[in-house]
């Protein structure tokens, strides 16, 4: 498979164009979103290419970028949806609208299974077995070209990940709960932001 990947410093050129729905993924220093700051963003047409942008870590300026990802005319496919969320509002300051995530999905459409990472999803739907091994690295720095090939991997299968999972939660009448649990992932992202990680509905 042939990718064309680019990598775009601290913002989307001006002739950016964007497709009806993108798939987008982040990477950060760490988990702790108080701590670890927002390194990159990589966006997908959903036409074999990886737009990286590596942000300014100085003033997180990137209007282009916030466009685009607060533009509710266009859909959003993430996985995990939950931390590149709360990523971006802490860092970039905005919400992000009109947003799918593939794990929730996973959860509600696969229950013959436990395994709901990227990787097993891509194996699936994809049937490729790609490596996670760079999960771990650091992407505050300059980026090697294996790099941008992980960062690639993570948004390029996304569409067609999304486009199956669909099918299934139609097929099993699970699609309607699957759009009501999405409509709470601003609220999820606000109590990571307030501290409350806990489940708040367990007794």
């Amino acid at each position: 498979m042939n990718i064309d990947i680019k990598l775009h410093k601290e913002d989307l050129p001006d002739q950016f164009e964007a497709s009806d729905i993108i798939a987008i993924d982040c990477e950060f220093m760490g988990l702790n979103v108080e701590r670890d700051r927002l390194c990159l963003v990589q966006i997908s047409t959903g036409k074999q290419d990886a737009h990286i942008v590596q942000l300014n870590k100085e003033n997180y300026e990137a209007p282009n970028l916030k466009k685009l990802l607060t533009n509710k005319e266009i859909g959003k496919i993430f996985h995990f949806a939950r931390a590149d969320l709360l990523f971006i509002k802490k860092y970039l300051n905005i919400d992000v609208f009109n947003v799918n995530c593939t794990k929730l999905m996973s959860k509600l459409a696969r229950s013959y299974t436990d395994k709901h990472g990227l990787k097993d999803l891509i194996k699936e739907f994809n049937g490729k077995d790609i490596s996670k091994s760079l999960q771990s690295s650091d992407f505050g720095g300059k980026l090697t070209d294996k790099q941008l090939q992980y960062c690639a991997n993570d948004v390029i299968y996304l569409h067609h990940i999304y486009d199956n999972l669909k099918k299934i939660l139609i097929r099993e009448n699970r699609f309607e709960l699957y759009n009501s649990t999405i409509k709470f992932i601003h609220s999820r992202v606000n109590l990571d932001l307030a501290s409350f990680t806990s489940d708040i509905w367990s007794h």
